[in-house]
């Protein structure tokens, strides 16, 4: 064999041998570069454009300019006292881009009693009604039904393992919340469109259309802006009990659901594509259904929010991909949105120039080793 020959070997033996170290050692590496996702592309989905119709004078010095007709709609940010500073930047944030020309209300929850310091720096940022709730303590903390023993081993094991959240108690309590409690909460009882905002997140576009009163005409249910992968480790036995949760209640099952999204096996097996719920905009009667509620009673009696780390973003994502039609799901190319790490920015150029966008559509998390969008394209564009 010539020297060339056998150096080429030697390097495609090293280059072999890194890849499958790296795709044993990193999730994310191995999800990048599998067959799935180099093959998985396809044509990229366009959302359409949100009509002309709902696009409002976002520059008007008076307000009410803008505001002919609202929806039955409020803001709910999810924080403590010490995320007042975040808090402060968000509001901040969705004030400039969009709601100081809708003034929409805003419902911050909290464990604990808001400080007055809280409420006295948050309430200036704008004239918009905002109201302070205390969470119930049954809504909040773990039930005492939990093994706790068993609870406190699957924490140890995933510290171990260098999960992140994996020993937090306070973490598996906001997703239980999230996932089934928030829209419960009394001072949210008076709406039926949340758009949910957290501490330290960033809007890079104007927004100068109303989503809930597009949502509400065009018959949706949940908006999102950014799809991902889970933490396998974090869900072993979640898609098993939402199988069998289907095989319990098929009247439940939407007949044109987005199934295909999240697998591709005819739902046999789960491809851990959710839609990242930091940002959600949502019609919270469809939580407060019937369908939705015996699904999280079901999985919340089998404790996988302790005895494994289930987040409300797969929750969320999975009711609403089996639950609803695939039509009452849609994705808001316009709003470009930031949690760190993350970054969805428009990706149409008329979406970009007339929202004057400050983030790079080069950089946009859509189309990342980790993201499912190509998944949803595939998907939306009747791949599966």
């Amino acid at each position: 064999m010539q020297t060339w020959a056998r150096y080429s070997l030697v390097i495609l033996v090293i280059l072999i041998f890194l890849h499958s170290i790296l795709s044993l050692s990193h999730e994310e590496y191995s999800r990048a570069t599998s067959l799935s996702s180099i093959i998985g592309g396809g044509k990229k989905y366009e959302a359409p454009l949100v009509p002309s119709e709902y696009y409002f004078p976002l520059d008007a010095t008076n307000a009410t300019l803008a505001v002919d007709r609202r929806a039955n709609a409020t803001f709910v940010i999810l924080a403590r006292n010490s995320d007042i500073n975040g808090a402060i930047r968000s509001v901040r944030d969705i004030e400039d881009r969009f709601n100081r020309a809708r003034g929409y209300p805003y419902v911050f929850l909290n464990e604990m009693p808001f400080t007055e310091e809280f409420k006295k720096r948050v309430s200036v940022l704008s004239a918009s009604k905002m109201e302070f709730g205390l969470i119930p303590r049954d809504h909040w903390f773990q039930p005492d039904w939990i093994d706790e023993k068993k609870a406190a081993a699957s924490r140890n094991k995933m510290e171990e393992e260098k999960i992140i959240y994996g020993g937090s108690v306070s973490y598996r309590n906001m997703c239980r919340f999230n996932s089934g409690f928030f829209f419960k909460h009394e001072l949210l009882q008076k709406y039926r469109w949340y758009w949910r905002i957290e501490p330290e997140v960033h809007f890079h576009c104007d927004l100068s259309f109303d989503p809930f009163l597009f949502m509400e005409d065009h018959n949706k249910t949940y908006g999102w802006t950014i799809t991902m992968y889970e933490f396998e480790k974090t869900i072993p036995t979640l898609w098993g009990h939402v199988k069998e949760f289907m095989r319990l209640h098929p009247e439940y099952v939407a007949k044109d659901n987005a199934m295909g999204f999240m697998s591709l096996d005819g739902g046999d097996s789960f491809n851990l594509c959710h839609f990242w719920s930091n940002f959600e905009i949502a019609d919270m009667d469809f939580w407060r259904g019937e369908a939705y509620t015996a699904f999280f009673n079901y999985l919340d009696s089998q404790g996988g929010f302790y005895y494994e780390r289930w987040g409300d973003a797969p929750v969320h994502s999975i009711a609403a991909a089996i639950f609803l039609d695939k039509d009452r799901l849609h994705f808001f190319d316009e709003i470009g949105y930031e949690h760190n790490p993350y970054t969805h920015c428009p990706k149409r150029q008329e979406s970009w120039e007339r929202g004057r966008c400050s983030c790079d559509p080069d950089k946009s998390f859509d189309y990342d080793g980790y993201s499912c969008m190509k998944y949803w394209d595939n998907f939306i564009n009747g791949g599966r």
